[in-house]
């Protein structure tokens, strides 16, 4: 498309069905857009939009929608991506900011960025390849249960409740932990698993029995830190936005909790001169998503994980863009500090 007007009029309805999720005719276009030319004219470009197959009529009426390629070309033709505002960038900060452990951080960034775009948020949990361990912790609960708590260099805090021997004491709790983390203090995360096995050779013989329910425990956390997995929030979102999937949005629900396919999908998106990526349609690769679109961008070190947003080809996509980019760069300034 080479008519300047005309991508003015896609522009146009693009943001109008967006907005109202109804087909978009010429004299809609003239009276909400300071287009500068006849409804004549705005219906011949409209004619040769459809006739190049950005937009499409989806029934009988005068009125037209976009079609995938017209959502593609939008985003395309997309100079500048508008920062948030300052009460949206006073939001961000105060929360992730406020934030104590790396799963807290990225609980609230989820939970924002859905809030910010009103789609599905999602985010890749960092891999840290040399995180070592930094703490560990036992504390007692009561009735043989223990709190077992592994905290990694990257800040990930990874716990589970354990069932000891009844007799286990507090003092007996703090000697185990003296010899776990005489042991694994400062290893490598990768190498806990293996290493747990040493300190139940240290303690005494009534202990044995503890000491193994916890080398087991810090294994299983260990390798939760090395596990590639996804948070997610905002499903609700998608599911009123279930008259914009024509089929069913059943799939898509269904795509959301297969988080092989979602880091999959995150691996092939390419990021453009913006540094975000943006997946449309049947650009997705997998059936399931063809009726959805996917914004991400990368964050942390060496932006190696991904952040972003999930919903329907209806998509706000400026403020998208603007919210994913916004929240990756505190996000990274976070985790960096």
């Amino acid at each position: 498309m080479t008519e300047p007007r005309r991508l003015e009029v896609l522009r146009a309805i693009v943001e109008d069905y967006v907005k109202s999720r109804e087909p978009v005719g010429s004299r809609a276009l003239l009276d909400r857009h300071n287009l500068g030319v006849s409804a004549a004219t705005i219906r011949n470009d409209m004619a040769s939009l459809e006739e190049e197959g950005f937009i499409v009529a989806p029934h009988t009426s005068s009125g037209r929608i976009p079609t995938e390629k017209g959502y593609r070309h939008f985003v395309d033709q997309i100079g500048d991506i508008k920062p948030l505002s300052p009460a949206e960038r006073r939001a961000i900060a105060a929360l992730i900011e406020g934030s104590h452990d790396l799963n807290e951080v990225l609980e609230n960034t989820v939970r924002l960025l859905a809030s910010i775009t009103q789609q599905v948020a999602l985010i890749q949990v960092p891999h840290y390849s040399n995180a070592t361990v930094r703490h560990i912790e036992l504390v007692g609960l009561g009735a043989g249960q223990t709190l077992v708590v592994l905290i990694a260099s990257s800040g990930k805090v990874e716990q589970r409740v354990i069932l000891l021997p009844p007799e286990t004491g507090e003092e007996d709790l703090q000697r185990l932990r003296a010899v776990f983390l005489a042991v694994l203090d400062n290893r490598p995360i990768a190498d806990v698993s293996k290493l747990c096995g040493g300190p139940t050779d240290l303690v005494e013989p009534r202990l044995l029995h503890a000491a193994r329910a916890i080398a087991e425990a810090l294994g299983a956390l260990a390798r939760n830190n090395t596990v590639d997995r996804m948070v997610m929030a905002g499903t609700a979102n998608l599911a009123r936005a279930n008259r914009d999937f024509p089929l069913s949005i059943t799939p898509v629900l269904e795509a959301l909790e297969e988080q092989v396919v979602l880091l999959r999908l995150f691996s092939e998106l390419e990021q453009d001169a913006h540094g975000i990526a943006v997946g449309i349609g049947t650009e997705n690769q997998y059936g399931a998503l063809t009726e959805a679109s996917v914004v991400a961008t990368g964050y942390g070190p060496g932006e190696q994980s991904m952040i972003g947003v999930l919903g329907p080809t209806r998509m706000n996509y400026p403020t998208s863009m603007a919210a994913v980019r916004a929240v990756a760069r505190y996000l990274s300034r976070i985790l960096a500090g």
